[in-house]
């Protein structure tokens, strides 16, 4: 009798090799179908489409293969924190290493000179319970101020990198390239301190004018000041005011500023006092804070809504008899415009339209 071939099954389904799984199916799948019969070459989009579905079958089972062998994804894991140890070890070192020169400032002044300088700039004034937390100390390293220095090729015009070598023309720097900014000469560096120092002076003895952002708080400590063409005291500058002067309507004496009670005859300052200057057209029932008159009233009639003049006893209206009337109290009345005035005005307009 002759022996049958046997086969070995594995025991576990872990066991299997993916590969072996990939090939059983596809040798299934050619064994159920019968004998092989030749497909129809596809054309077009139809083959776009069936080489896409080849492609994404092939990630499928390679991401399922990665899936099934957790040795390889232990070792990736190992690789990542060796990774990420050779990067946190250099930025610790750097973290460690300070400079001997540095100097400790502590923040509550950096954040002072900070507000300082806000404050001259925009005229913003930064409260210390509006910073944020200014304890403790930071370290400030003083280098002297360096100027940039950019060198181009002769030959393109071309700025030179880091290297000393042109992008463009790949041509080697050279004594013939130009420095930006060209170098000074002993000479020209006195005659720049010389102009410095001009201009320092100039500054000191002329100071510019500071904008005041509150004026209001700030205007008895600004004075502005300029000096006499004659030699004289200094002229101040002060805010042009009108000076108001009122009289007595009794003993024709002047009230003092301030004072609404006259110190000759303890007259208390009524509409009737005069003003100088005189605003009748916008203050024709009196001015306001004084006294009321004793002599004439004006009343405002409450059915025809007239305006009238009388003696402050006399309260009935003389165009409608109506006796319900009110009193005026002192106020400001803008002034109707005149109707010549207008007219005249509109005629102008007209004139000067075009035909």
């Amino acid at each position: 009798m002759s022996a049958k071939p046997t086969t070995v099954i594995p025991t576990h389904p872990k066991q299997t090799d993916p590969m072996i799984k990939n090939n059983a199916i596809v040798m299934s799948s050619a064994t159920q179908g019968g004998s092989a019969v030749p497909k129809e070459e596809k054309k077009g989009f139809g083959k776009v489409l069936a080489r896409v579905k080849t492609v994404l079958r092939t990630k499928r089972l390679s991401t399922s293969a990665a899936k099934t062998d957790p040795a390889a994804t232990a070792d990736d894991k190992g690789k990542e924190t060796a990774k990420s140890t050779t990067k946190t070890a250099p930025a610790a070192a750097a973290a460690k290493a300070v400079d001997p020169n540095a100097q400790k400032v502590p923040r509550a002044q950096l954040f002072e000179e900070r507000a300082k300088k806000l404050g001259e700039l925009y005229g913003l004034e930064l409260k210390p319970s509006e910073w944020h937390s200014n304890d403790g100390h930071a370290l400030r390293v003083e280098k002297p101020i360096k100027m940039r220095v950019h060198r181009k090729c002769h030959e393109c015009g071309t700025s030179f990198g880091a290297s000393k070598e042109c992008s463009q023309c790949n041509h080697a720097r050279c004594k013939q390239c130009p420095r930006i900014p060209s170098k000074k000469t002993e000479a020209e560096r006195e005659e720049s301190r010389k102009k410095r120092a001009q201009i320092i002076k100039e500054r000191a003895e002329n100071a510019p004018i500071i904008p005041d952002w509150n004026p209001k708080q700030r205007e008895k400590d600004l004075v502005l000041r300029r000096p006499a063409k004659t030699g004289a005291q200094d002229l101040v500058h002060k805010k042009p005011r009108q000076r108001v002067r009122r009289t007595c309507c009794g003993c024709k004496t002047l009230f003092t500023s301030g004072v609404k009670t006259c110190q000759s005859c303890q007259h208390v300052r009524c509409t009737d006092c005069p003003r100088d200057p005189s605003k009748k057209d916008k203050y024709p029932y009196g001015y306001p804070g004084d006294q009321p008159s004793r002599r004439q009233a004006h009343f405002e009639c409450k059915a025809c809504n007239n305006t009238f003049v009388s003696e402050p006893n006399v309260t009935t209206c003389p165009r409608c008899f109506n006796r319900n009337t009110e009193r005026l109290a002192p106020k400001r009345v803008e002034p109707q415009p005149d109707p010549e005035a207008w007219k005249s005005i509109q005629a102008k307009l007209e004139a000067m339209k075009l035909k």
